[in-house]
C-alpha cells in the first residue's frame, strides 16, 4: 500500500470538519487541568500563508496536540487582525472595497491552516473588523479615556508621505516607515494619544515575572529607557525664564561650556518671535522635514546654529552660548541638553566643528590632559571642579546637585502611543467634539459606533482620514448638551484591536455579541481567571516593542479596573527564527528564492512540511530553507507507513512460532527485543521532555532513530505496542498519517486526540551493554561493546586491545587515561 498524503490529509480534514471541529473545542470553564496555547494572529494579506506562519504555527500545533493526549483541556484559538494599513493598502492596490478584499483573504488563509491539518478551535474564531468586536476595542478605549490616559494634544509626530498616515514612534525603525519603508518626516498635528508612558514602572518592573527570551525583555527595556538622573535650571541671560536640562551626569557640570536646545523648543520660538533672525528661521525649518532617526545619526555631520541668547552656568556662574542643534530630540528629556565636551563624544565633535570650550573636569589621575583628541567619558577624579576637586565622580554626584540646585528625577526614554491614523481601515474613535463640551465620549450604551462603507477610501494626504469627508457621520449631535457637535474622523491603529484579543478568544464570539454589555461581568471575570495568563505564546521577535509592548500596557489598564486578575498577558514567549531562502538570503520575489506552502503540500503532503520546518533546527533560530531537506522528511515518513503496514501484513502471513531458531539465536533475539524495549521507553523519555522544551528538531531525530530500530528488526518480532508507540508519538508531528496509520492499519477506532500519550517506566531506560567510544591522543580509533556494569580496569583492558588502539600504543607510553562512564576513554601517549 502506497503512501499517498494528499488522499490520507483530505480525508482526515474531512473528517475534523465534520462536527465543526468540536474535538478541539474546550468550555468556557475548565473542569480540569488545563492550558491556554497562542499564535500571533495574522492579518490576512493577499498573499496568503508564506513559510514562515507554518513554523510558528506547526509549533504550537505539536504542543497542543501533545497536551490534549496529556489530558489536558487545550485552548488553542485562531483568528484575523484585519483592520489596518496592511489590509487597506491592498485594497487599494486591487481597487476593492477593504471590507471585500479581508473576507476573501480570510477564506484563503483558512483553508490553508485547514490544509496544513492544525487543530484550532474554529468555534472561537474572531474577527477586529466585526462590529461586535470592536465595540470592546472601543470600551477600552473609553475606560482610558475615562482613566486620563488617552488624550488629544498637539504634538511632532511621525509623518509617512506615502501611507499619508501618521505612525506611533515604535512603527518607525531606523527612521523609515517599518510597512513600506518610505523616509518619515516630522510634522506637528492634533492626535489622540494613549498616556502609556504612566505605566512605565510597571511594564519595566514586571519584566522579571515573565518567562520570555532575554532579547525581548532587553529590548522592552531598552526601549522604556529608565534613566536616574537631575534636572538642573539654567537662567536665561537678559530673561525671566530658565532652562531645565536632564543630565545622567551631573559630576561634569562644571565643564558645561555650552546649551543646546531642540529645534522645537519652547524658548527657540520666542527668540525668533523677538530677534527675528533669518538664519535660527531657516535652520528650524530645514530641521522640520527631517526624521528623528536623521538627526540623531552618529554618523551624519553635526549641524547648528547660535541662538543668539547665553545661560549662566549654576556651578560656575559663567556665561555660556546657547545654541539650536537637529540632534536634540524634544520627545526626549526636556529638549535641552548641557554641552560638555570634554566628557561626551558628540558634544566633543559638536564644539570642534563650531569652535566651542573644551574643559576637562574628570580624569583617571586627578590630573589635567593637554590638548584632548576625544571626550572622557568614564568616571574619575574631579579637577576644575571648585570645591568638589580630588573627590570620586560618582560618589559626589548628590551633593554637586545640591550645590547646583538640582533635583533627582527619573525620566524614561518611552513616549506615549500616538494612536490617531489618518485612514480610512480602523475602528473609529468614540468621541465626539463638541464647541461648547469639549471632547465628549460616546455612550457605551451606543457601541457600537460603526464604520461607515464609503465608496472613496484612499488616504486624502490631508491630515485627516477619509471619514473627514462623509457629512451625514461625521455630523451629530454632542451626547452631553445635544447641540451641534463633529465626529472624530481619524481611526484607530492596527495594534488597537491585537492589543486584547486574547481576551476576546476567551469569550467567543457568542460572548463578544452579549447584550449584557458589561466587560467586567462576575462571569467574564470567572473565564479570564480561569485562562490567564497565556501560557505559551508563539510568534516573532519582530512584535518586541509594539504589539507586546502595547498588549501589556492595555492589560495592566485592565487588571486596575478589575477586569482580569493577571498583572501580564502572557507568561511564557517562544520566538520562531526566520525561514530564509535557499541562498541564506530573506525570502522575496525580486531574489526568486521563495518557498510556497501550497506548492510543497501539493507535492509532499502537510506532514513533510510540518515535519521538515520543525526538523531544520532549533526553533528560535534562523535557517534557510531546503528543497532536498524536504524530499528526505517526505522518504522518512515513507519509511515510516511502509514499516507499519508491511509489518501488519507480514504478522498476518506469519507468526514467530513458525520460525525454527538455535539457542544461541534465540539469546541473540531476546537480547536485542530486550534492547528494543529499551530504547522505545528511551524514545518516549526523550521526545516528552524535547516537545515540553520545543526542541523538536531533536525529537524527530529521536523518532528517526526509534523508526529505524524497529526497520531493521524482523517483522515477526515487532510487537504492536512498539507500532502504537511510534504512531502516537509521531501523531503531533505528522497527524494526518499517524491517524490513518493508527485507524486503517492498527484497527482503532478512536482519534488519537482522546488517546493517552505513552509513559516510559525507568527500570527500561538503563541498557544492559553500552557502545563506548575509544581514542588515543583524542583521535578516535573505534569503538566496544561494554557491560553496562564493567569495571574502569575490565573496559581498559578491552579498550587497549582493540587492534587499532594495540597498534597506536605500542612501544609507547601511556601518560595517562581519560575515563568518561559510558561515552569514552582515550589513552593520552
Amino acid at each position: 500500500m502506497r503512501y499517498l498524503p494528499q488522499k490520507i490529509e483530505r480525508k482526515w480534514q474531512k473528517v475534523w470538519a465534520k462536527e465543526n471541529y468540536k474535538i478541539w473545542h474546550v468550555p468556557d470553564l475548565p473542569h480540569k487541568k488545563h492550558i491556554y496555547i497562542l499564535d500571533m494572529f495574522p492579518y490576512p494579506s493577499g498573499k496568503g500563508l508564506h513559510v514562515g506562519h507554518v513554523e510558528g504555527y506547526a509549533a504550537s500545533d505539536i504542543i497542543s496536540r501533545y497536551y490534549r493526549m496529556k489530558g489536558y483541556q487545550v485552548l488553542h484559538p485562531m483568528g484575523w487582525d484585519a483592520f489596518g494599513l496592511p489590509a487597506e493598502n491592498y485594497a487599494l492596490k486591487t481597487k476593492k472595497p477593504p471590507q471585500e478584499v479581508v473576507k476573501q483573504n480570510i477564506k484563503h488563509f483558512k483553508e490553508q491552516l485547514r490544509s496544513l491539518g492544525f487543530s484550532y478551535d474554529w468555534q472561537r474564531e474572531i474577527n477586529t473588523t466585526e462590529p461586535f468586536y470592536y465595540k470592546w476595542t472601543q470600551w477600552i478605549f473609553l475606560q482610558l479615556f475615562k482613566k486620563g490616559l488617552a488624550y488629544e494634544s498637539d504634538i511632532a509626530v511621525n509623518w509617512c508621505p506615502s501611507c499619508k498616515t501618521v505612525l506611533a514612534n515604535e512603527e518607525v525603525i531606523d527612521g523609515k516607515c517599518s510597512r513600506c519603508g518610505t523616509l518619515v518626516e516630522r510634522k506637528k498635528l492634533k492626535q489622540w494619544v494613549l498616556r502609556i508612558t504612566s505605566y512605565a514602572d510597571k511594564l519595566l518592573r514586571d519584566l522579571k515575572l515573565l518567562d520570555w527570551p532575554s532579547r525581548v525583555k532587553t529590548m522592552q527595556t531598552n526601549w522604556i529607557g529608565r534613566s536616574v538622573g537631575y534636572d538642573v535650571r539654567f537662567k536665561v541671560v537678559g530673561e525671566d525664564d530658565s532652562l531645565t536640562v536632564f543630565t545622567t551626569r551631573i559630576d561634569t557640570i562644571f565643564g558645561v561650556t555650552y546649551l543646546v536646545l531642540a529645534p522645537e523648543h519652547p524658548l527657540v520660538k520666542k527668540i525668533i518671535a523677538i530677534t527675528d533672525s533669518p538664519e535660527v528661521k531657516k535652520y528650524v525649518k530645514e530641521v522640520s522635514r527631517k526624521s528623528d532617526f536623521e538627526r540623531q545619526s552618529e554618523i551624519k555631520n553635526k549641524t547648528g546654529v547660535f541662538l543668539g541668547t547665553y545661560a549662566i552656568n549654576p556651578a560656575t556662574r559663567e556665561k555660556i552660548p546657547i545654541w539650536v542643534s537637529d540632534y536634540v530630540i524634544s520627545s526626549y528629556g526636556t529638549g535641552a541638553v548641557m554641552g560638555v565636551p570634554a566628557h561626551d563624544q558628540r558634544d566633543f565633535e559638536f564644539a570642534q566643528a563650531f569652535h566651542l570650550p573644551i574643559k576637562q573636569v574628570i580624569s583617571s589621575d586627578g590630573k589635567e590632559e593637554d590638548g584632548l583628541d576625544k571626550a572622557y567619558e568614564k568616571e574619575g577624579i574631579l579637577i576644575n571642579s571648585g570645591p568638589f576637586d580630588g573627590r570620586q565622580s560618582k560618589k559626589i554626584q548628590d551633593k554637586i546637585a545640591l550645590y547646583v540646585g538640582g533635583k533627582k528625577i527619573v525620566r524614561y526614554k518611552l513616549r506615549d502611543w500616538i494612536f490617531s491614523r489618518q485612514r480610512y481601515w480602523g475602528e473609529p474613535i468614540p468621541i465626539v467634539h463638541c464647541p461648547h463640551c469639549g471632547e465628549v465620549p460616546v455612550s457605551e450604551r451606543k457601541l457600537p459606533l460603526r464604520l461607515p462603507k464609503i465608496k472613496k477610501y484612499e488616504p486624502t494626504g490631508r491630515n485627516e482620514s477619509p471619514l473627514a469627508d462623509i457629512s451625514d457621520w461625521v455630523n451629530t449631535k454632542c451626547p452631553k448638551c445635544g447641540r451641534p457637535a463633529t465626529r472624530e474622523a481619524n481611526t484607530m491603529p492596527q495594534w488597537a484591536g491585537s492589543s486584547w484579543y486574547y481576551l476576546a478568544y476567551l469569550l467567543g464570539s457568542k460572548g463578544l455579541k452579549n447584550k449584557t454589555f458589561d466587560f467586567g461581568n462576575k462571569h467574564f471575570k470567572k473565564i479570564f481567571a480561569a485562562w490567564l495568563p497565556v501560557d505559551i505564546y508563539v510568534g516573532g521577535v519582530e512584535h518586541a516593542v509594539l504589539h507586546l509592548l502595547y498588549s501589556r500596557f492595555w492589560h495592566k489598564v485592565l487588571y486596575d479596573l478589575g477586569v482580569v486578575s493577571t498583572s501580564e498577558p502572557f507568561h511564557k514567549l517562544v520566538n520562531q527564527g526566520i525561514i530564509l531562502g535557499e541562498d541564506g538570503e530573506k525570502m522575496s520575489k525580486s531574489r526568486g528564492n521563495i518557498a510556497n506552502p501550497d506548492d510543497i503540500i501539493k507535492k509532499y503532503g502537510a506532514d513533510s512540511l510540518r515535519i521538515y520546518e520543525m526538523f531544520m533546527g532549533p526553533l528560535s533560530f534562523s535557517k534557510p530553507w531546503s528543497s532536498q531537506g524536504v524530499v528526505g522528511i517526505y522518504r522518512f515518513l515513507n519509511r515510516v507507513w511502509s514499516l507499519v503496514v508491511n509489518t501488519i501484513s507480514i504478522k498476518k502471513e506469519r507468526s514467530s512460532s513458525s520460525v525454527k531458531m538455535t539457542k544461541e539465536a534465540q539469546r541473540k533475539l531476546k537480547s536485542d527485543l530486550k534492547e528494543l524495549e529499551s530504547l522505545r521507553h528511551q524514545t518516549i523519555k526523550k521526545v516528552t521532555e524535547d516537545i515540553e522544551k520545543m526542541h523538536f528538531n531533536t525529537a524527530i531525530s529521536s523518532l528517526m532513530q526509534y523508526s529505524n530500530a524497529l526497520i531493521q528488526t524482523p517483522s515477526e518480532y515487532i510487537s504492536a505496542i512498539h507500532l502504537e508507540t511510534l504512531v502516537k508519538l509521531l501523531f503531533p508531528f505528522a497527524p494526518h498519517m499517524a491517524q490513518e496509520l493508527w485507524t486503517e492499519y492498527l484497527k482503532h477506532k478512536s482519534l488519537l486526540d482522546k488517546e493517552k500519550w505513552p509513559s516510559y517506566q525507568d527500570k527500561f531506560l538503563q541498557r544492559a551493554e553500552f557502545v563506548l567510544i575509544v581514542q588515543v591522543n583524542g583521535k578516535t580509533k573505534g569503538t566496544i561493546k561494554v557491560a553496562n556494569n564493567a569495571s574502569e580496569a575490565n573496559i581498559r583492558h578491552l579498550a587497549s586491545n582493540l587492534a587499532r588502539v594495540k597498534k597506536s600504543i605500542k612501544g609507547k607510553k601511556i601518560k595517562k587515561v581519560i575515563f568518561i562512564p559510558q561515552r569514552l576513554i582515550n589513552f593520552v601517549i
